[in-house]
C-alpha cells in the first residue's frame, strides 16, 4: 500500500514485479551515471579555458562516445526484453478470473465455477469503517489463492478501462469486443490495491480494484461459501 510522500514504488508482491523494480534501479543507475558525467562535462567547459587539441580531432574519442552509448543500450534492452517475455508467459494456470469493466464498476467471473460471479462497487465515504481507505475500498474483493498462477481476462462492457494492481505489476487495457489476458502470482498473503487506469468517463476515479490473496484453504471456503450463497 503506497504512503504520503512515498518516492518509490510500492513494495512487490509477485514475481514479475520485483523484476520490474530491479530493473528499474538497474536503469536508474545507468542514467544517473550518464547525467552525472554529462554535468561535470559541461561544467568543465564552462570553467576552464584551457584546450587540448588532442581532443579537437580525435578519431580514438569519436570511436568511443560512439561504441560506448551502444553498449548501455544493449545493457538496458536485454533485461528488458527478458522482463517483456516474462510478462507474457502463462503455464497452466490455477484459477481463470474473467473481469470486465462498466460504467462504473468492475464485475468478476470464476470461470472454472459454475455460479460464481460478483459486481464490485466501490463503499461510498460514509459508509467506511475505520481501517478502511477512502475510494480504495469495495463492496466485494477478487479473493485467489496465493503463490498460484491466476490468469485474469479482461475486457469492457462500454468504454475503454484499465484493469491495474500496481503491487502485482498487472496493468491491463479493458477493451470492449476484445479479451485480453494477464497472469499473475502473488507471492504472499495481503490485500492489494488498484484501480482503473484508463480515463473512462466522469467516475472515472470511483472504480477501485481490491485482490485478497489468502492461502488455498482459505480460499476454498470463500468459495464454497459464495456458491451457497448463490
Amino acid at each position: 500500500m503506497a504512503h504520503p510522500s512515498q518516492l518509490g514504488f510500492q513494495d512487490a508482491a509477485s514475481p514479475v514485479m520485483e523484476e520490474l523494480l530491479h530493473f528499474h534501479d538497474h536503469a536508474l543507475m545507468i542514467v544517473f551515471l550518464i547525467s552525472t558525467l554529462v554535468l561535470y562535462i559541461i561544467v568543465a567547459m564552462v570553467s576552464t579555458k584551457l584546450t587540448n587539441k588532442y581532443i579537437l580531432d580525435s578519431q580514438e574519442i569519436e570511436i568511443i562516445w560512439t561504441i560506448l552509448p551502444a553498449i548501455i543500450l544493449i545493457l538496458i534492452a536485454l533485461p528488458s526484453l527478458r522482463i517483456l517475455y516474462l510478462m507474457d508467459e502463462i503455464n497452466s494456470p490455477l484459477l481463470t478470473i474473467k473481469a470486465v469493466g462498466h460504467q462504473w464498476y468492475w464485475s468478476y467471473e470464476y470461470t472454472d465455477y459454475e455460479d460464481l460471479g460478483f459486481d464490485a462497487y466501490m463503499i461510498p465515504t460514509q459508509d467506511l469503517t475505520p481501517g478502511q481507505f477512502r475510494l480504495l475500498e469495495a463492496d466485494h474483493r477478487m479473493v485467489i489463492p496465493v503463490e498460484s498462477p491466476i490468469r485474469v481476462l479482461v475486457s469492457a462492457d462500454d468504454v475503454l478501462h484499465s484493469w491495474s494492481v500496481p503491487a502485482l505489476g498487472i496493468k491491463m487495457d479493458a477493451v470492449p469486443g476484445r479479451l485480453n489476458q494477464t497472469a499473475f502470482i502473488a507471492s504472499r498473503p495481503g490485500i492489494f490495491y488498484g484501480q482503473c487506469s484508463e480515463i473512462c468517463g466522469a467516475n472515472h476515479s470511483f472504480m477501485p480494484i481490491v485482490v485478497e490473496a489468502v492461502p488455498l484453504e482459505h480460499f476454498e471456503n470463500w468459495s464454497s461459501r459464495m456458491l451457497e450463497d448463490a
